[in-house]
């Protein structure tokens, strides 16, 4: 990637529907070619796709919980299996393999403590092959970014 295709990509990040012909102003190229450097960004899985930003709370989903779990076995099979299981999950919001003392870190969103508490229960509880879970509840996102840091 070059500088050109860096300011594609943060200004992508900016504004996902920004249109070719103001990108490619703000980019320094006339619009054929900046069309043809978004195409390869988008090929080579660069730009992974596009997206709207929803607020959670406003969608009735005001909750976010961080679970961290231990297995019981660190095996290929093992994490293949959780990751199935976790993934038919649509309160999943992220997924971590990590290291140190826990082998998953799960990002859930509810709509509150009973929600919360059902999904526990009937989903994530039944998943084989959890050894422990520890949960803590956001109080608040004081940091939030949706554009990754790019060299200019």
């Amino acid at each position: 990637m070059d500088s050109i295709d860096r300011k594609i990509v943060a200004a992508l990040q900016e504004d996902g529907r920004i249109k070719l012909v103001d990108l490619s102003e703000k980019v320094g190229l006339s619009p054929t070619p900046c069309a043809r450097r978004v195409a390869i960004l988008e090929k080579s899985g660069v730009i992974a796709g596009y997206t709207a930003r929803i607020d959670q709370a406003k969608l009735g989903l005001p909750v976010s919980i961080f679970i961290a779990v231990e297995l019981e076995r660190q095996s290929r099979d093992a994490l293949d299996a959780f990751e199935d299981a976790v993934r038919k999950f649509d309160e999943v919001m992220e997924c971590f393999l990590m290291t140190g003392s826990r082998d998953i870190l799960l990002r859930v969103v509810a709509r509150d403590l009973t929600d919360f508490d059902s999904f526990l229960e009937h989903r994530l509880m039944r998943v084989p092959g959890i050894r422990t879970m520890r949960s803590s509840f956001t109080l608040r996102t004081m940091i939030q970014r949706q554009a990754l840091p790019i060299a200019r």
